[in-house]
């Protein structure tokens, strides 16, 4: 791999050899090339992939709280209020008083959200289908699996 400066005609070579072996480095490279590319992909929506990760959670199960949306997330509880807060300023989710709990809010999209929710996912997936064309069908499902596994360790 190299490294380039400013000028381009000083290319130096670069030696990873004891991060190419550490599979954390692979990820988090990995990461940031999927992050790059969603920002690039996203930009004129504003929505970073945290952003879209909770209209998804409320697409596909409308009615979790803030707090159930944020653990599924692996978020911090706090960080939610000033994501749901902006999204329902925009007019994309609504927070439903809970019938057993008066101090917890569920959580829906509005037909806006929803609309809005749509035009997003496709876009999502025509972003990862830049990446879906490294791999076969088959090394996809494999590469989920062993990031889900990874994901699960405690």
């Amino acid at each position: 791999m190299e490294n380039n400066s400013d000028n381009n005609s000083d290319k130096q070579t670069v030696s990873f050899s004891a991060l190419d072996t550490l599979v954390g480095y692979k990820i988090r490279r990995a990461q940031l090339n999927y992050f790059n590319h969603f920002q690039a992909t996203f930009a004129e929506n504003g929505v970073s992939p945290g952003q879209f990760g909770v209209l998804s959670i409320v697409a596909e199960n409308p009615g979790l709280t803030q707090t159930a949306v944020a653990q599924a997330l692996g978020n911090d509880r706090s960080a939610m209020v000033a994501v749901v807060d902006r999204f329902e300023k925009d007019g994309l989710i609504e927070r439903r008083p809970v019938e057993n709990d008066r101090r917890s809010y569920a959580l829906y999209l509005t037909d806006a959200g929803t609309d809005y929710y749509a035009s997003l996912y496709a876009k999502a997936r025509e972003h990862e289908a830049r990446f879906d064309a490294i791999m076969t069908a088959e090394e996809k499902k494999w590469l989920l699996d062993i990031l889900q596994r990874l994901a699960d360790v405690s």
